[in-house]
């Protein structure tokens, strides 16, 4: 399948190929809908870890026997397949993560990490994080402001959680060096214009990073096309293995970086007073690295291509557009970001009724959600609505499911009110 194939995805025929979907919970089907959070692997990627794991396991790039280089082919494949997968150009690299967290504080800390009279941000620098922020792309700065006397600056969204470029505009000063911006929060759905936000801060002359977590997997466009010197993203919110993940941008920005892990490969010499570093990426992924992972993460960029990712983006949003019309028909709920139709989730509230409790009941009848802050705890608050529940959709989700969903909410209404 491909994006000439017939515009409406199947999701029927794709479930056979996640057999963790087969099964019940609580005597239901189970209904899987904390995709923002994890999604689930399909056959070919458990597949291609299993071939690598039975057949080429080894070591990379020290070891002259066969399965050490059939094991360095395949990671530096992968590495490939993933490049073209977020459409990186001549001028980028990627280096493999253990996901979105650590390659966010990869940039963070390599930003600082070299010490004074070496370092980008210095006392005086101001960065710039968005009020959408996942606690990966928030918390990394507040300490890289710490550690060099930089100021962290927030762009709050409006009201309805939205962010705008006049306020964008308003905040950058000469002294702006570092723009960190979701292309999808996680705890609303909203997708920022973060096209726009990148050039403008790219115009000032900052270094610009996007968290692709939320986006990577359907909706983002390709990285040649974005004013981003940094882009991070995650395995397990892309149908690929857990653990996995990767930093990819411009090489010159890449090689900015101090390298958050010193030790094993990231070494060209060592003596034993001073060392070496290799070049990027290799810098950047010091110790032995998750090589499986890697292989399973190519094969789900290969998985999501043979679908389309335009095919699975506009079943997403009909999807999270047939949950909110369900949820706009109940007393007493209030969604966060309605107006986001390209959101893959959505989050709510239900006045005088927990989350948690929600929750609950909905896993009683098969239903897979979440409950809480999202790692999103400043948003939340700035709402002023505390925690929510959130449902979140993937290739394999069907309008049935989100139907169940909103008759499981129904009942969860009735019984806790």
């Amino acid at each position: 399948m491909t994006d000439q194939a017939p515009a409406l995805l199947q999701p029927e025929l794709l479930r056979s190929l996640f057999p963790v979907l087969q099964q019940q919970v609580k005597g239901q089907p189970l209904a899987y809908l904390d995709n923002a959070a994890t999604t689930q692997t399909p056959l070919p990627v458990q597949q291609a870890m299993l071939d690598f794991e039975q057949h080429d396991r080894a070591n990379i790039h020290r070891g002259v026997h066969t399965l050490s280089q059939r094991a360095t082919d395949a990671f530096e494949a992968a590495r490939s397949t993933v490049k073209a997968f977020i459409g990186a150009g001549q001028e980028h690299e990627l280096a493999f993560t253990s996901g979105t967290t650590e390659a966010l504080n990869t940039v963070a800390f390599g930003l600082w990490g070299a010490g004074p009279g070496k370092a980008w941000l210095r006392p005086g620098d101001e960065i710039i994080v968005s009020g959408l922020e996942h606690h990966a792309n928030l918390v990394p700065w507040q300490h890289a402001a710490r550690m060099t006397g930089a100021k962290l600056r927030i762009l709050m969204p409006d009201a309805q959680g939205r962010l705008h470029l006049a306020d964008l505009q308003a905040l950058i000063t000469p002294h702006t060096r570092v723009l960190a911006l979701t292309a999808g929060a996680n705890a609303t759905g909203e997708r920022p214009p973060f096209e726009a936000m990148l050039t403008l801060a790219k115009q000032a002359g900052a270094l610009t990073v996007l968290d692709a977590a939320q986006a990577v997997g359907h909706a983002m466009p390709d990285l040649r096309d974005l004013d981003a010197d940094f882009m991070a993203f995650s395995g397990h919110k892309m149908y690929g293995p857990m653990g996995t993940g990767a930093l990819a941008g411009k090489r010159k920005a890449l090689e900015l970086l101090y390298p958050l892990r010193l030790g094993g490969d990231m070494v060209e010499w060592v003596e034993y007073d001073r060392a070496g570093y290799a070049a990027v990426p290799t810098r950047l992924e010091g110790g032995t690295p998750n090589v499986t992972g890697a292989v399973g993460l190519a094969a789900a960029a290969r998985f999501i291509d043979q679908i389309g990712r335009s095919r699975i983006d506009a079943h997403l949003h009909a999807l999270r557009a047939q949950a909110v019309a369900g949820l706009q028909a109940l007393d007493g709920i209030t969604i966060l970001a309605p107006q986001a139709p390209q959101a893959a989730l959505v989050s709510f509230v239900v006045q005088d009724v927990h989350p948690h409790d929600i929750g609950t009941l909905l896993d009683e009848r098969g239903i897979a959600v979440r409950t809480g802050h999202h790692c999103a705890e400043p948003l939340h608050n700035h709402f002023g609505l505390g925690p929510t529940t959130r449902a979140s959709f993937a290739l394999y989700n069907t309008a049935a499911e989100v139907s169940r969903l909103i008759d499981g909410i129904a009942h969860a209404l009735k019984v806790l009110r």
